[in-house]
């Protein structure tokens, strides 16, 4: 089955939480810089109850906050942009204050727990806050724009006169249509929103650069690096050695998915040895290509895993897909999800009011106050992101009783690669004891129809993963300006993709904009490591419910012993070092793409064969 996530979630509402990382080993001391003095008066009893302050003002700060992200993000206008902009200076404003309080317990020897909140407050700002009042006002205003201009993004044709269509809409057209010309245009016509946003993100970068180094960073790049318990270019270099692990089973699928699509398109629009026009993809960004499957399917005529169609049949709306993600989870011997998730989550677009789409999962008030925000559609794609959200749920659900500040992943990676690894368990025996396939023949064909099915959104995303957050850093660096930002973007996009624009660009587009996560200013390198870490999750997952064979065949669905390990893993939050949430997840501290590897094994041999002769790379 296709294992989907159309857009990866939110992990948090709050602009400021999601940066959460562990520092390494269990270190008492915090850290001195150079440049200041030890603190003369200050003492570890001081510093114990700041950080019990910190914890109780941040919850209340932090719940104003996502209950005013959560009524923008479900009731899009210019008031509610504006209450959201308010709140998040006033946040903003608090957590640099509190940075900077914090400073007075360097060089201090604290217990652990202490000196972890105080690390975790330092790294917890995705867009900290200028010390200058006006910048600070304007940095909250740009950056709630910057999401409106995504949020109430349309496409009304190239004279504005047709139907206006926002992404949803779009993006079906990009899934469905096999006619090149109306893929284009849809490509086209959903990337223009982005280019009002371009000079209001040159705006952002400065302020939150300026908000960073007040802070202690060289720029809001270094910030975001600096919590992954290395230095930040060891952290860039750790993520390129991931990337080299799984660059050769990348560099095999697009040979052979380029081959496909020339078939289908005329090798004048998909040459051989050249990089993959990026609206033939089945995806706005090329990101992940599930969609196109049907274009690229090894074995035709093998037994149908059309999961849409059996939806559709079933009856199965919003809330019944939901209940059957939920039933994974309690099968495990988890929790049910409290009545007030049914109560007060999205799970279908209103008709009567703009709304972000993007599907997200969340706690509003810190304290159990699960959501999950979706349009749900009846489609494999969307039961398969439920179950991933509700991986986000049922991670804030065991941990929502620890401070806030350890209410976050062992590493921004954790949260998503948590459910990411669940959907793994979305096997054809899984859908069969769900009736929603009919048995399935285990046989050679089908095990490669299914693997490249998932090859397909795991393996594909693998590069985008990378590079979204490779760009930003160059750009929060100064190492790309704003006058090369649409020339850098694609650059990188063909350097780790081999995916080109269809068309030509200019400075005056602003294509990165049209993904969700540069306007929203979320980190995206959490995605990437999810998708390797996840595999060693389900790998552990699976030795821990007793499952041998091979690992893409393994489910661990009402599994007990598999729901205990990750439960475990789970009440951990953030509260101690990532290593320590890895080896009680894994056995091991590092992170590795073994697993993965394995995982693949059997389509990587297959395309190997598929490729003899071809004319690979770009």
């Amino acid at each position: 089955m296709t294992r989907y996530l159309f857009q990866q979630p939110l992990m948090r509402a709050a602009l400021a939480a999601l940066s959460l990382v562990a520092i390494s080993g269990c270190a008492q001391t915090t850290p001195a810089p150079a440049s200041k003095s030890p603190a003369a008066e200050a003492t570890p009893a001081e510093a114990k109850q700041f950080a019990e302050k910190l914890n109780a003002d941040l919850k209340k700060l932090w719940t104003r906050q996502a209950t005013a992200d959560w009524i923008k993000s479900t009731y899009i206008t210019d008031d509610t942009e504006r209450n959201v902009a308010a709140i998040n200076e006033e946040v903003m404003a608090y957590v640099n204050g509190a940075i900077k309080e914090s400073r007075r317990f360097d060089g201090l020897t604290l217990d652990a727990d202490t000196a972890r909140i105080l690390h975790l407050l330092r790294v917890s700002q995705t867009l900290p806050a200028p010390a200058n009042a006006a910048q600070r006002a304007e940095l909250a205003a740009t950056a709630a724009k910057l999401d409106g201009l995504f949020g109430k993004g349309k496409y009304c044709g190239k004279d504005g006169k047709a139907k206006c269509r926002d992404l949803g809409d779009l993006s079906e057209v990009m899934a469905q249509s096999r006619d090149e010309p109306t893929l284009l245009e849809a490509w086209q016509g959903w990337h223009s929103i982005s280019r009002p946003m371009r000079p209001l993100y040159t705006q952002l970068v400065n302020a939150s650069n300026a908000g960073a180094k007040d802070i202690g960073f060289n720029d809001l790049g270094t910030l975001w690096r600096s919590g992954y318990d290395m230095p930040p270019e060891e952290f860039e270099k750790e993520a390129q050695r991931l990337w080299g692990q799984v660059k050769p089973m990348y560099d095999e699928l697009h040979c052979y998915v380029r081959g496909r699509l020339a078939k289908q398109y005329g090798e004048a629009k998909v040459p051989a040895g050249k990089p993959i026009p990026a609206h033939l993809l089945g995806n706005m960004w090329a990101q992940e290509w599930n969609n196109i499957y049907p274009l690229v399917e090894p074995f035709p005529g093998q037994a149908s895993l059309d999961v849409d169609a059996a939806l559709v049949k079933q009856g199965y709306d919003a809330q019944k897909m939901v209940k059957l993600g939920e039933k994974f989870f309690t099968s495990l011997g988890l929790k049910p999800l409290p009545q007030t998730f049914w109560e007060r989550s999205q799970f279908t677009k209103p008709r009567d009011r703009d709304v972000v789409c993007h599907a997200s999962a969340w706690d509003v008030t810190y304290d159990n106050d699960l959501r999950v925000k979706m349009c749900i559609k009846p489609t494999e794609e969307d039961l398969v992101t439920i179950h991933h959200e509700l991986g986000h749920n049922y991670y804030y659900t065991y941990y929502y009783k620890l401070p806030v500040l350890f209410q976050a992943g062992a590493n921004d990676g954790f949260h998503e690669a948590i459910g990411d690894a669940l959907t793994l368990s979305i096997t054809p025996s899984y859908l069969q004891q769900a009736g929603l396939l009919s048995a399935v023949e285990k046989n050679d064909k089908n095990v490669i129809n299914l693997q490249l099915k998932d090859a397909l959104e795991k393996v594909a995303f693998l590069p985008f993963g990378l590079l979204v957050d490779q760009w930003r850093w160059d750009v929060f660096s100064g190492k790309v300006t704003p006058e090369d930002y649409n020339k850098s973007w694609w650059a990188l996009r063909q350097k780790y993709q081999g995916v080109g624009a269809p068309v030509d660009r200019t400075e005056q587009d602003f294509d990165a904009g049209a993904k969700y996560h540069v306007p929203a200013n979320v980190p995206y390198t959490r995605y990437f490591l999810a998708r390797i870490l996840q595999f060693q999750f389900h790998k552990s997952l699976c030795e821990a419910a007793g499952i041998t064979g091979p690992l893409n065949e393994c489910s661990i669905y009402g599994n007990k012993a598999a729901g205990q390990r990750l439960q475990a893993m789970l009440e951990l939050g953030a509260s101690k070092p990532w290593p320590e949430a890895m080896f009680a997840m894994t056995g091991g501290r590092q992170i590795d793409a073994t697993p993965m590897l394995e995982y693949f094994a059997p389509l990587r041999r297959w395309l190997q064969e598929q490729n003899k002769g071809q004319k690979c790379g770009w």
